[in-house]
């Protein structure tokens, strides 16, 4: 009955063996090394002494050592926030819970030198955003001021302007508000709708020459947030 069981283990072990692509394979530890000084060094570090670069989400015990009183050691990310005091040397043990994200650990006086991040789980895919458009002097521009506090520039297509190469514009102004203005400033142009009264639709020739920046504002309540810009590229 002995040698049955020995038997049957022996092969259970090597069915895991095979499993596994014959290498054994061992839980992920649940214990973390920190360690900040004493000279412009920190880490974070297995039970193995490897750095950590990913890990499994769950709770891990981190012994902190800070070793330096101008150092101290500031772990961040999704649901954690601790750190070590500056002025403070010695050993810490954080409890700590890690969930799918980012996390990163600083010095926090000299966080542009003394620095590190890890993966943990699967953080979600963040997309950046779309490039904004560059607008040349083909695409036909509107810009509305009023009749409430707003003023915008756009493509006739409903688009934000944000970035124009050089050349020359038409842009149909739209003063929709008697206590509003509309007023393009460029580097060699300058423009406004007048009187202030006055209300209606125009047509301008907007031409930039020169490299810079394109602000559209109402005059009396462009400190109130009614203006705008955009760049000018060649």
């Amino acid at each position: 009955m002995t040698r049955v069981l020995a038997l049957a283990a022996a092969l259970l072990a090597a069915a895991l063996l095979a499993a596994t692509g014959g290498e054994a394979t061992t839980a992920q530890s649940s214990k973390l090394h920190a360690k900040v000084g004493p000279g412009f060094t920190i880490s974070l570090t297995n039970d193995s002494g490897a750095r950590v670069t990913k890990l499994d989400p769950g709770t891990y015990e981190v012994e902190v050592e800070d070793e330096s009183e101008e150092h101290n050691f500031h772990l961040t990310g999704p649901g954690v926030d601790r750190s070590t005091g500056i002025s403070e040397m010695g050993k810490e043990l954080w409890t700590v819970t890690f969930r799918d994200g980012v996390y990163t650990y600083v010095c926090d006086p000299h966080s542009g030198r003394m620095q590190g991040s890890f993966i943990v789980g699967n953080p979600p895919t963040i997309t950046p955003p779309p490039a904004t458009a560059v607008v040349t002097a083909k695409t036909k521009l509107v810009l509305t001021a009023g009749p409430e506090q707003v003023i915008s520039l756009k493509t006739t297509a409903g688009k934000p302007v944000k970035t124009m190469k050089l050349g020359t514009y038409t842009v149909v102004v739209r003063d929709k508000g008697r206590i509003h203005d509309a007023h393009v400033v460029a580097p060699g142009f300058n423009r406004k709708t007048t009187p202030l009264t006055y209300t209606g639709t125009q047509t301008w020739k907007v031409s930039l020459r020169k490299a810079g920046t394109l602000r559209f504002l109402c005059d009396p309540h462009a400190l109130v947030g009614m203006k705008g810009s955009a760049k000018i590229v060649p």
